[in-house]
């Protein structure tokens, strides 16, 4: 048998930034599930679809905004803890260059 995890709440937190903090969900395709993307902060929801649509969802098909202080976070670790992991795993131990989707064919440009 399984155990369930074990969620606490996690309390928010200040992320430096005074202006409201937007979650995005996008939607790459119609027949995809709505996914995370990440936040944006923004003053209002027409400045965060702004952002959203430049940073994550300039091709998907859907891009849904959430206020951050409207969501209920419950993880089995805090949310520093969480960062860390995130961290840990953006650093790597490639030395490849990684490229994204937009710069994927993108030709190099040579100084003059």
């Amino acid at each position: 048998m399984v155990e369930n995890a074990r969620r606490t709440h996690v309390e928010r937190d200040e992320r430096g930034n005074p202006t409201p903090q937007w979650e995005v969900f996008i939607r790459p395709e119609a027949d995809e599930p709505m996914r995370h993307a990440g936040s944006v902060s923004a003053a209002s929801g027409t400045e965060a679809h702004e952002h959203a649509s430049r940073l994550f969802g300039w091709h998907a098909d859907d891009i849904w905004l959430c206020p951050a202080d409207a969501v209920e976070r419950y993880s089995t670790q805090g949310l520093a803890a969480a960062a860390d992991d995130r961290s840990d795993e953006a650093v790597g131990d490639s030395d490849e260059p990684r490229e994204s989707e937009e710069t994927a064919h993108a030709t190099e440009v040579q100084d003059a």
